[in-house]
């Protein structure tokens, strides 16, 4: 059984619980949304439009909670171990599992996220307190806005990483490699040149303290998955809830510069 399968019966059955950021060193991580198949043409053009935040590994189709693209077995219901539930925009529940929420018209999207070169950072080198077993990355609202298209828009979600102010070119270098896990920092420095608050990650989640000698990095994420879909209000839509991942079968590095 891979590693990646592993994991996800753990999460189905139950026994996994978040984050995810520390958990499959060297496997894809990638974010999920699910959306009504009337407006899934619609989010896939503004994806498409918005390649850093949204690298796009796979659509699944109308009603088919599998991804055999991505891996044996998955079962989108279950294999995550949150997710997040939102009603015309507006988030209404964290659960474990939705398979009492799944309809046929529901879309699947899976998303490349940045915990996926977070072992490529550590095994090149960059000192991250973020990563490890119950630790995570924090993400951050900004004033940054994503190209619109049909319904969906919104501003730019950013994780951000404290970095050593000496290896932070070697993190861009060694992240701009990964573009389909959202590619090169967006930003580093001062988080008020983006609209960044330190101190309101979002959910409250992650490590969002600089210490000295650090900087603050910012990479494009795919929390952003969330303010597309309240710009939008679809009558259903979820995603992962933010840190808990789909991990698939694939090999990052079957990724990098892809």
């Amino acid at each position: 059984m891979s590693a990646g399968l592993s994991l996800r019966l753990a999460a189905r059955e139950g026994r996994l619980a978040g984050p995810t950021g520390s958990m499959a060193p060297g496997l894809v991580q990638a974010n999920l949304a699910l959306i009504p198949a009337a407006l899934a043409d619609s989010f896939e053009a503004f994806l498409k439009a918005n390649p850093a935040a949204f690298p796009l590994l796979a659509r699944g189709r109308p009603g088919d909670p599998s991804l055999p693209e991505l891996g044996a077995d998955i079962d989108l219901r279950s294999d995550l171990p949150r997710y997040r539930v939102f009603r015309h925009g507006e988030v209404v529940a964290d659960p474990v599992d939705i398979t009492d929420l799944w309809r046929d018209d529901l879309v699947a999207f899976a998303i490349g996220c940045s915990l996926t070169f977070e072992a490529a950072l550590v095994a090149g080198g960059v000192a991250l307190r973020c990563h490890a077993p119950g630790k995570t990355c924090s993400a951050f609202d900004t004033s940054l806005p994503m190209q619109a298209v049909g319904p969906f828009g919104g501003t730019l979600v950013v994780s951000m990483r404290a970095v050593r102010s000496e290896q932070v070119s070697l993190a861009t270098a060694i992240t701009r490699a990964h573009p389909m896990a959202h590619g090169a920092p967006v930003h580093a420095g001062d988080p008020q040149a983006i609209g960044v608050d330190l101190q309101r990650p979002i959910d409250g989640i992650g490590l969002s303290d600089i210490q000295p000698g650090e900087v603050p990095v910012f990479w494009a994420c795919g929390v952003s998955l969330e303010r597309a879909i309240a710009h939008a209000a679809p009558d259903l839509a979820i995603t992962h809830a933010p840190g808990h991942m789909l991990i698939t079968d694939f090999a990052a590095s079957t990724l990098q510069n892809a």
